[in-house]
């Protein structure tokens, strides 16, 4: 096992030490009556049966046969209390290692999601931490007891005859070179297939999220071979162990079955001397296939100690990244914003030196109205996403109220924005949770805010009105009828800035034209940002800021840049007839 690995196994049960130790004492008690056992069995051969009596010094056969029993009923007793204690160690490590996670997930920001898949995570936060369980639940349960009976066992069978022991020990090293061997050989299969398992969960959590857009394709087929591929290779990957895992049994029983034909020789020719009793020898023997036991139980799961290990350093890999978390804790809070943003010369590429945005510059004043235009790519969306603190930009600076984005709190920053979506995310929680999103916002508040957004008619027709679950992602909803829910959602927040990347795009002309006096009359004190593609729509704005190329080439209200007979003239102009 690695240093680091070792490391972050040792950080990882480190609030379980009392446990561990309360584990290890129990082993220790189940371990005594294992080894106490055989003795009882060798009075009685020893003692009883060779001379034919069933009472000896006042203690019977019966009451022999009754401490075997009981030592076996207190034994499993110990044995059930460790494996339920070691099962909810492993539980409460395989909550915080997945509390860990989902809150690593949530805090890091869209740049490590942007690289990392979502199936990727999944893997994590579910396989990877059952990996770990796995681990506690059938290793550390057997562990401890494993390696003190095997001490235990050794040392009695010395105290019994230090020259059987010896000569017994010559196929340690036998033992030992093939099961380092095996070990190394099983290390590469695993963590090869802990590569390949993971290429196959994210591309069946993808398929199933795209499941929609692979049958409007006709692309089952295709998918369908792609799945085959990543389930052979899989599958290819594995193949080894069931070979490896095959010859360990069977190596391991004819070691141990020379052990006691080794034990069987020496003691019926009295070679070296070595001269025991009938009822010595069957203990020693006894002894013997005892000791193979935990050890047969150490090299089976090895499997899984190694794909714990493998699972521990994935988690580790991802939680010990702290560059790319979001601090939500310092920073300035925005307290009675006024809603005045500034771009002074910002630079910013998503991938080095691909700009997006070269040298924007713009002011936008409290209470402003203001659209983005320009062809899709030239940057519009982009500039909401830095508003929103998604992204750090390379040059320049961004103020909102003459506080550098970057010093805000970041909390304090998005709660102060609003954003809707084209394609809002709709949660498998109640249309009122949707609105809510976990806030404590009053019943009244929401009533207001679906009045503004006209949800009702679309809440109305519900079986359960706005207590209904919505499906996931909101699959049965039309794009309308989820934008009217992230409408909703907006006026229940009330930010004092909103952002809307053609918001209206698809609702009906009727319900955008209540919708659009709401915004008209919520927006009438609050600066609003809008990304349109429909022209028509922004005419009325105060301020319109056209982008090409990731620069701003022009700004001014509707009027003016119609008049300047420029750039977003011949786009409003396209625009106007191509509805003709």
């Amino acid at each position: 096992m690695k240093t680091k690995t070792f490391n972050r196994f040792k950080e990882m049960i480190k609030p379980y030490k009392k446990t561990i130790i309360l584990v290890t004492m129990l082993a220790l008690v189940i371990d005594v009556c294992e080894l106490v056992k055989p003795v009882l069995v060798k009075e009685v051969m020893e003692k009883y049966l060779p001379n034919n009596t069933f009472v000896q010094n006042g203690v019977s056969i019966a009451m022999i046969f009754t401490a075997y029993l009981g030592l076996v009923i207190f034994g499993n007793i110990i044995d059930y209390l460790n494996r339920i204690i070691t099962s909810r160690m492993g539980e409460n490590v395989v909550y915080e290692l997945r509390r860990k996670l989902y809150k690593y997930v949530e805090r890091a920001n869209i740049s490590f999601h942007d690289k990392t898949p979502s199936g990727k995570l999944f893997v994590r936060v579910i396989n990877d931490t059952e990996d770990v369980y796995s681990l506690f639940d059938e290793v550390v349960t057997t562990l401890p007891k494993d390696i003190m009976i095997i001490i235990g066992l050794l040392s009695i069978m010395i105290y019994i005859s230090v020259k059987l022991s010896l000569i017994n020990l010559i196929i340690v090293p036998i033992l030992l070179i093939f099961t380092i061997t095996i070990t190394k050989a099983m290390n590469k299969i695993f963590a090869k297939s802990k590569e390949v398992r993971t290429v196959l969960n994210t591309f069946l959590a993808e398929s199933i999220y795209g499941i929609k857009l692979i049958k409007i394709f006709n692309r089952q087929k295709e998918k369908q071979e792609e799945c085959e591929k990543y389930t052979l290779e899989h599958k290819k990957s594995v193949k080894g162990l069931g070979i490896l895992f095959g010859i360990m049994p069977a190596v391991m029983e004819l070691i141990q079955n020379i052990g006691t034909m080794l034990i069987v020789l020496f003691c019926a020719n009295k070679w070296f001397g070595i001269i025991l009793d009938p009822s010595v020898i069957f203990l020693f023997i006894t002894y013997l296939n005892k000791i193979f036991e935990p050890i047969n139980r150490i090299v089976e799961n090895m499997e899984i100690v190694e794909d714990a290990m493998s699972s521990v350093d994935k988690i580790y890999e991802i939680i010990e990244h702290d560059e790319f978390l979001e601090d939500t804790k310092t920073g300035i809070k925005l307290e009675n914003i006024k809603g005045r943003i500034e771009f002074k010369n910002v630079w910013f590429a998503y991938e080095k030196d691909n700009w997006v945005l070269k040298d924007v510059s713009f002011t936008i004043e409290p209470g402003e109205s203001v659209a983005l235009v320009g062809k899709t790519g030239s940057g519009k969306t982009t500039i909401t996403n830095l508003i929103n603190r998604f992204y750090t930009i390379q040059k320049g600076q961004i103020l909102i109220d003459g506080i550098d984005i970057y010093d805000i709190n970041i909390k304090s920053l998005r709660e102060s924005i609003g954003t809707i979506l084209q394609d809002p995310f709709i949660f498998s929680k109640s249309i009122k949770d949707n609105i809510k999103l976990y806030s404590d916002i009053s019943d009244e508040t929401i009533e207001n805010a679906v009045n503004m957004a006209s949800t009702n008619d679309f809440i109305n027709s519900l079986n359960h009105g706005i207590e209904e679950i919505a499906p996931e992602r909101g699959s049965s909803y039309s794009a309308g009828q989820k934008q009217l829910i992230a409408f909703s959602r907006i006026f229940a927040k009330n930010p004092a800035i909103f952002v809307l990347d053609e918001a209206t795009a698809n609702i009906d002309t009727k319900t955008e034209g209540y919708i659009q006096k709401s915004i008209d009359k919520i927006s009438a004190d609050r600066t609003s940002i809008f990304i349109a593609h429909r022209l028509a729509t922004i005419v009325n704005v105060d301020k319109i800021l056209v982008l090409n190329k990731g620069k701003i080439i022009e700004q001014g209200n509707h009027k003016s840049l119609i008049e300047s007979d420029g750039y977003y003239a011949k786009l409003y102009n396209a625009y106007y007839n191509s509805l003709i």
